[in-house]
């Protein structure tokens, strides 16, 4: 679905998943400064937008999300997954509930296998679900933002910012109030900077929640039973992650970022070294300079100088070795 923002001066189209929304404007690092003094919005209208409405909607979700969202109460934005039977990541929604409604944006087109999986689930619960995505676009405004919310729009408020599940109608005119627009390209350096993983990039077939620093914000250790349950309570208690994910600083003279899926070596070894992680997110950032993203072996000391195929990198850790 291709965003009307498209026609705004300098728009420049994202590539891949993101297709469809603007990548930047014409100036990264004068958007991503904007995003972080707290002006401007994001389009995420390419995100998928799920609804599920029904007196079980919030004790029905508890049973299948990670995330205890039994007794959410209306406004309070959450974060949940949804794991294999063998505990690896296959979803990630961004959760609020508006008293009578449970909104959820996700990952673009991952709307469709996820409503499919939620419809199997249903059995004599009182719920519905549906795609809401052609009807409402998500926008997202810094943290620090004092632009206005329309009445009537669901938003999901965290410490990084604001979610607006906006009438997909209503977008070109809110971009002509609450400009300038930041593309996603500056919404991802921010995103890294947080250290905030993302299905697709930082998730691969064989990801646990776990490596990512997920416990917590998306996944509750107290509450019942879920699919892949027995993994995360495992971990939790008797091991150790196979991986966890690092803040890397790449080395500033390089032109071309390593791009997701680089695989990494400890520089030690050189070029030959056996692989022992991947970059899952690598971007320009206004302050840091060149940064990223990726997932190395739990057993990699903290400190080692890594090589991104032929970029040098530092570590510091995002998940407690």
């Amino acid at each position: 679905m291709k965003s009307p923002l498209l026609s705004l001066p300098g728009a420049v189209s994202a590539e891949g998943v993101d297709e469809g929304v603007a990548a930047h404007y014409g100036d990264l690092f004068r958007e991503q400064r904007a995003l972080a003094d707290g002006r401007g919005f994001v389009d995420l209208s390419h995100r998928g937008v799920i609804t599920v409405t029904g007196d079980d909607r919030l004790s029905w979700l508890h049973l299948l999300l990670t995330q205890h969202v039994s007794d959410l109460p209306p406004g309070h934005a959450t974060e949940a997954l949804i794991l294999s039977a063998h505990g690896h990541i296959e979803h990630a929604l961004y959760l609020v509930d508006d008293g009578t409604t449970t909104w959820a944006h996700v990952e673009p087109g991952t709307q469709e296998a996820l409503i499919a999986y939620l419809e199997s689930m249903k059995f004599f619960y009182r719920v519905e679900v549906a795609d809401g995505t052609s009807e409402f676009a998500v926008v997202h405004l810094p943290a620090g933002s004092i632009a206005e919310v329309p009445d009537g729009v669901v938003v999901r408020e965290m410490s990084y910012g604001r979610d607006l599940f906006l009438p997909r109608g209503d977008l070109e005119s809110y971009a002509e109030k609450h400009g300038p627009a930041a593309g996603l390209l500056a919404y991802e350096a921010l995103r890294v900077e947080q250290h905030r993983p993302r299905l697709g990039f930082e998730t691969d077939h064989r990801t646990i929640p776990h490596e990512l620093g997920w416990i917590g914000t998306a996944v509750h250790l107290q509450k019942g039973c879920y699919r892949g349950q027995e993994t995360v309570a495992r971990v939790q208690n008797l091991g150790k992650p196979p991986r966890r994910l690092v803040f890397l600083h790449l080395d500033g003279s390089e032109v071309h970022l390593p791009p997701h899926g680089t695989e990494i070596r400890l520089a030690e070894e050189g070029p030959e070294g056996r692989k022992i992680g991947f970059i899952t997110t690598s971007v320009r950032h206004h302050e840091l300079g060149p940064v990223a993203l990726a997932l190395v072996k739990r057993n990699v000391p903290v400190d080692a100088p890594l090589m991104a195929d032929s970029t040098a990198a530092s570590q510091e850790a995002v998940v407690e070795v």
